[in-house]
């Protein structure tokens, strides 16, 4: 495992306790597992996404990733609809670990609430949780 200094963590992204990352685009959100937590959970082998259409509150889990040492639950930071799944991750889940902000994407959702994007952690107050 990688030290905090050595993970990278976009200025351009929101974060949520349970090491989810968000980005806005137009009225879409971008959600996907950050660096942190894919270094800590190592060679992802599968990933379990949920499907176009389907709407979720935020917390509410909506897909896990396996990983070689375990299952992990992925929680969406935002209410609302999927309206897009990474199709690539099917075939291709080590995407997460090789590029977990751009090509490991998880899902776009069209977010029922924006202020709920707002209310997630910068990259600092996200750093300042992870250093305890």
């Amino acid at each position: 495992m990688k030290d905090l200094k050595d993970l990278n963590f976009p200025d351009d992204v929101k974060y949520t306790k349970d090491h989810e990352w968000a980005k806005k685009k137009g009225d879409l959100i971008t959600i996907g597992i950050d660096d942190y937590a894919q270094d800590q959970l190592g060679e992802i082998v599968f990933v379990e996404l949920p499907g176009i259409g389907d709407s979720f509150s935020k917390g509410d889990e909506f897909g896990s990733v396996e990983s070689v040492k375990a299952v992990s639950e992925i929680y969406i930071p935002v209410s609302g609809e999927v309206v897009e799944i990474n199709q690539d991750l099917e075939d291709a889940p080590e995407l997460v670990n090789q590029s977990c902000y751009t090509k490991g994407w998880l899902i776009r959702v069209k977010p029922a609430r924006m202020s709920e994007f707002d209310g997630l952690m910068d990259k600092k107050a996200y750093l300042d949780m992870l250093k305890g």
